[in-house]
């Protein structure tokens, strides 16, 4: 059963960072192409940044050139750089396969506020 663990959230201001990292457990992690998601209150979840078994990453515009992702197949984690952010970044940031696991971690919290 995969197991998903996401941490890093918090309070910042606009402009500010975080890095977010997500630990997988229950899968051989390297076999499989990851994202990052996130959940606006009020929104659908959408994906906002990927990341291929060969490190080919990908980004939803409004993030392009602010985040970025990255993965440490040697310990199971995947991370979300995030620099410059803004309020409309505030969401729950979750992590799972590109092509959905069957379960969603607890994710973690991100509010971008002064």
């Amino acid at each position: 059963q995969v197991q998903l663990v996401e941490s890093g959230g918090g309070l910042v201001q606009p402009g500010g960072s975080l890095t977010l990292s997500c630990t997988i457990s229950g899968i051989i992690f390297r076999n499989y192409d990851m994202g990052w998601y996130r959940q606006a209150p009020g929104k659908q979840r959408e994906l906002v940044a990927a990341i291929t078994r060969s490190a080919t990453t990908n980004y939803v515009d409004s993030v392009k050139g602010r985040f970025t992702i990255s993965r440490d197949n040697a310990k199971n984690t995947m991370y979300l750089q995030m620099n410059s952010l803004k309020p409309e970044d505030t969401a729950v940031y979750y992590c799972n396969g590109l092509s959905l696991f069957g379960s969603w971690g607890q994710g973690t919290q991100v509010t971008v506020s002064s």
